[in-house]
């Protein structure tokens, strides 16, 4: 059985990019969705009773108030088609949300630092399904999966686009890319006759040259985004979360490479000058930004680039780092380091005006409470209104998928989720998602999973 596994999960990795056309087909041909209330977040606003028509897996109308479905019902059976209605009475619709830091293929724990000698890529892959599924349910249809072990996320993404399992969209970076003993590399910690000396095709480089390589073997390999580590990091076994890391030459090559093949760049940075480096040299996302300075952020407005705050992940370590035996030593006085930080220095960047994507960090806390991010974007001083935006509109134009995700709009996919209530009134209800259809399909209805 083992073999049969290992077998599945290495023809599932060499399965080419292509399979993303095929979709899963939509619980129904035509479905009417009945809103108390409809988030507009290109608009910023929010709209009272609505109707949406999804036609397969597009969103084919928008009407104001409840609309009659019955000219609906009638066309599907008329032409041999099926149709439901939903009723979502005092909830408010708004699009599929977008988490933009994600690692769909773990999770965090006391175990995590023995688990990988015991533990195959099947096992991560295989665990990787359960993953996937909590965040979906959770409201969130797309994610941005920056990082993982072995590739095995890009046969998780397979996988869900040809409706194996159940999961979001995924836009994967596969292996990190990072320098010898940086954040990105995989054998840190290890005793000198297990770490030997990995190298660009496991993300590792050391120049610019082996920039191009590893880039070029993530094309291979079959990305969809490049993910870098030019600071250091706080659960990896090394001493500095800040230091930086990657020479600006270094990183500049890999984004050279990278928009060559039309990928975007995320840049792990903690540290103010790693994340220095990174804007000059082009990157499109900073991921964390903890010790960002006010430099770096003007930096980042000139250039246009992302941020990515993760604050759910700085205070989840702050509060397994005060568990004794939860990290090792070296982890746990990082966590404590970065945890109380990095909420603070969203909300100045918020303020500062500077570019902000939503993104949580996803395995470093337990999956499926991804919206808690949003209470503490709140927190931090953003209003209710730009916390959605940055779960749907600015996500997906970080995604440079803007013209199909991020809104409901005719045409684009039918990515819809519902909460109970209001949730400009109370963001927390974000953290109670009752309804979730991605592609047409209705994984979620009255708060139950339906598959």
């Amino acid at each position: 059985m083992t073999t049969r596994v290992a077998f599945a999960i290495a023809a599932a990795l060499a399965l080419p990019a292509a399979i993303a056309a095929e979709a899963p087909t939509a619980n129904h041909d035509v479905t009417v969705l009945h809103c108390a209330r409809l988030v507009d977040p290109a608009a910023g606003k929010l709209l009272g009773e609505s109707t949406l028509v999804i036609e397969g897996n597009r969103v084919k109308e928008i009407k104001s108030g409840r609309a009659d479905d019955a000219p609906y019902r009638d066309g599907a059976s008329a032409a041999g088609g099926r149709f439901a209605a939903v009723e979502l009475a005092n909830a408010t619709c708004m699009p599929g949300l977008i988490d933009s830091h994600t690692h769909l293929s773990f999770e965090t724990s006391p175990s995590s630092y023995s688990d990988q000698f015991r533990w195959n890529v099947a096992d991560y892959a295989v665990r990787s399904t359960v993953f996937a599924r909590r965040t979906l349910l959770a409201g969130f249809t797309s994610v941005r999966n920056l990082g993982d072990g072995n590739n095995e996320t890009i046969a998780l993404r397979n996988a869900i686009n040809a409706g194996i399992v159940p999961g979001p969209r995924i836009f994967t970076a596969g292996r990190p890319i990072g320098t010898t003993g940086g954040h990105a590399d995989p054998t840190d910690g290890y005793r000198s006759d297990l770490a030997g000396d990995p190298d660009a095709k496991e993300g590792v480089i050391n120049s610019a040259d082996d920039a191009y390589k590893a880039v070029r073997q993530h094309y291979k390999d079959g990305v969809d985004v490049i993910k870098i580590m030019p600071s250091g990091g706080v659960l990896d076994e090394s001493a500095s979360a800040d230091n930086a890391q990657m020479t600006i030459d270094e990183i500049k090559a890999v984004v050279t490479a990278a928009h060559d093949y039309g990928f975007t760049v995320a840049a792990h940075a903690h540290g103010a000058e790693a994340i220095r480096r990174a804007t000059l040299a082009g990157v499109d996302s900073i991921e964390h930004g903890t010790f960002m300075n006010d430099e770096d952020m003007k930096l980042m407005k000139e250039h246009g680039t992302w941020f990515v705050p993760t604050i759910i992940a700085g205070k989840y370590v702050q509060e397994m780092a005060a568990k004794p035996g939860y990290y090792p030593p070296q982890v746990a006085a990082k966590a404590m380091k970065v945890g109380p930080l990095i909420q603070a220095t969203a909300g100045r960047a918020y303020k500062a005006g500077v570019k902000i994507a939503f993104g949580t960090d996803a395995a470093v806390y337990p999956h499926g409470q991804n919206a808690k991010e949003f209470e503490y974007m709140v927190q931090a001083g953003m209003p209710p209104m730009f916390v959605l935006q940055a779960a749907t509109t600015h996500a997906a134009e970080l995604l440079h998928k803007q013209d199909d995700l991020g809104q409901i709009a005719v045409g684009r996919r039918a990515d819809v989720v519902a909460v109970p209530g209001n949730p400009l009134d109370d963001i927390t209800l974000m953290q109670k998602v009752s309804f979730v259809m991605k592609d047409g399909v209705v994984y979620k209805q009255d708060g139950k999973a339906t598959m």
